[in-house]
């Protein structure tokens, strides 16, 4: 992801650039910053995994790896990291959308670089900007981990908890979300 990304900068002549990395996205972000750390303007990591490695218990494995293809399992983990507070209905269309844009083999390699892959000593100190917004209901990536991890990393870091929301405020808080970017990413 973080190739790809620089790649269309690149195409897109862009020299400097801001970055929004949700979710496994946020440590792709964070990829990029390692890898041309002059280029990034200003990071934004959304309810983002950490830079360092993840590792999971034995059930969180079974869980993550085997919801590639297993409808069931990303229900289950929407569920949790949205407050197990979301309806049915909502859940099953997230859960259809989720198994129809996403390819099952880049989802495993996902969650193998989002569990193994540690880019701590990369970033540590690095002084760019950086916002970090989770929602209050998110179950996995709260506002305690952050505070563990990307607001250790970075000094130029601020912490952001989105009330009404879970691990997609993209989702269930739009407005809110959209605000606090525009507010953070405008100069």
């Amino acid at each position: 992801m973080a190739a790809d990304a620089l790649a269309l900068a690149d195409q897109l002549g862009w020299d400097r650039f801001s970055l929004v990395g949700h979710s496994m996205g946020g440590k792709a972000a964070q990829q990029v910053l390692a890898e041309a750390p002059l280029r990034v303007r200003k990071l934004v990591g959304l309810a983002p995994v950490p830079a360092g490695a993840y590792p999971l218990d034995e059930a969180g494995e079974a869980l993550f790896y085997g919801a590639a293809g297993d409808r069931e399992k990303r229900y289950a983990i929407l569920d949790l990291v949205t407050g197990q507070r979301a309806g049915r209905v909502w859940l099953d269309r997230m859960v259809d959308q989720s198994l129809r844009l996403s390819n099952a083999e880049a989802f495993d390699g996902y969650v193998r670089d989002w569990t193994t892959a540690d880019l701590e000593h990369r970033i540590n100190g690095n002084p760019v900007p950086v916002k970090v917004i989770v929602g209050e209901h998110d179950l996995a990536l709260t506002a305690d981990v952050m505070r563990g991890t990307w607001l250790e990393h970075y000094p130029n870091a601020e912490l952001e908890e989105l009330g009404g929301t879970g691990h997609y405020p993209m989702y269930e808080a739009p407005v809110a979300l959209a605000s606090s970017l525009e507010s953070f990413l405008h100069n």
